[in-house]
């Protein structure tokens, strides 16, 4: 099957260069040309826009920074699509919005998947990220094998549009622990611990996290670097916050938060890495929440390895009698 592959910023880039590793015969796109001009030269083919990307791929990947991003791209694919096309839709987008281009694919024959990523660049870059999949079954297992060469772990999450209100969900809970991570490290500095101690404390009890393993590493580097802005937070918080009030649920936390990152968002602006949410704290109380040893930014030391489709625990589990 022939890819198209529309998007190369941080996160694109690195699944589209995983797909090339992999000898996938990939087409790419994205407004910046520099972004175009390094996949091609990995191996990749450039092609004029989105319609013909539709037009001559049998699957279609969009990785975008905002569904009015990806609504602009499908209106120039969508009179391309005829029947057996494939619509990927990796980018963090709302499940309300996937749902309807979706049925724009869908109603002209093809067919539509919503398939986020989560689990850092770092980790994009070598194969190894998760990735959710909505879409029908059948679709699921055709696009399996790409899927699991961008990816190492895999979840078919249920009918389209079903991913993306997982993968906010997620992000959500990223959001929080890094505000409780910089909040617990600012608390630590000020209280006289050691921050090479307390990110070690931290790391072996149970208020560890995947987030204070990574990006405190790089909050107390200094770099903050973690391929990921203040702005892109508010997004993705701000779409899990619509899921909810779509569901009736009163959030407690979630609203803070969005609070948080709008005021950072004031302070260092949109584009600031969103480590530096921790500045706020670190303003107030002139506190520098920096050590030595830590990584300015996070590397996947594990070796890439073939992906894999992830059973949920205890679905279609038979009782016992």
């Amino acid at each position: 099957m022939k890819v198209g592959f529309i998007g190369l910023g941080n996160v694109g880039g690195k699944l589209s260069g995983s797909l090339l590793r992999n000898g996938i015969d990939l087409t790419v796109h994205d407004l910046n040309a520099d972004l175009v001009a390094a996949c091609v030269e990995k191996g990749a083919k450039a092609a004029e826009g989105p319609a013909q990307l539709m037009r001559d791929c049998d699957a279609v990947i969009t990785c975008l920074p905002s569904p009015a991003a990806s609504d602009a791209v499908m209106q120039e694919m969508h009179g391309e699509v005829t029947e057996g096309k494939i619509w990927m839709e990796m980018s963090t987008t709302d499940e309300a919005e996937v749902k309807r281009l979706g049925a724009m694919v869908i109603e002209k024959g093809g067919a539509a998947v919503d398939c986020p990523v989560s689990g850092g660049c770092h980790r994009a870059d070598t194969g190894n990220i998760s990735i959710f999949a909505g879409c029908d079954r059948a679709t699921f297992e055709l696009i399996l094998p790409f899927l699991t060469t961008m990816g190492r772990r895999v979840l078919h999450t249920g009918e389209l549009g079903s991913a993306s209100v997982l993968k906010v969900l997620t992000n959500y809970l990223a959001t929080a622990n890094l505000i409780t991570c910089s909040e617990a490290l600012v608390v630590a500095k000020a209280a006289g611990m050691d921050l090479n101690t307390a990110y070690e404390a931290m790391k072996i009890s149970s208020g560890t996290s995947f987030v204070h393993e990574t990006e405190s590493q790089v909050i107390l580097n200094g770099s903050r670097d973690i391929s990921f802005t203040m702005d892109l937070v508010l997004k993705d918080i701000g779409l899990f916050q619509e899921v909810a009030d779509r569901a009736g649920v009163p959030l407690e936390i979630n609203p803070l938060m969005i609070e948080i990152f709008k005021d950072g968002i004031e302070k260092y602006g949109p584009r600031e890495l969103s480590p530096n949410i921790i500045k706020r704290l670190e303003d107030k109380t002139g506190l520098d929440i920096t050590a030595p040893g830590f990584p300015a930014e996070m590397v996947d030391d594990e070796p890439e390895e073939p992906g894999y489709e992830v059973h949920p625990q205890g679905k279609g589990a038979v009782a016992a009698e």
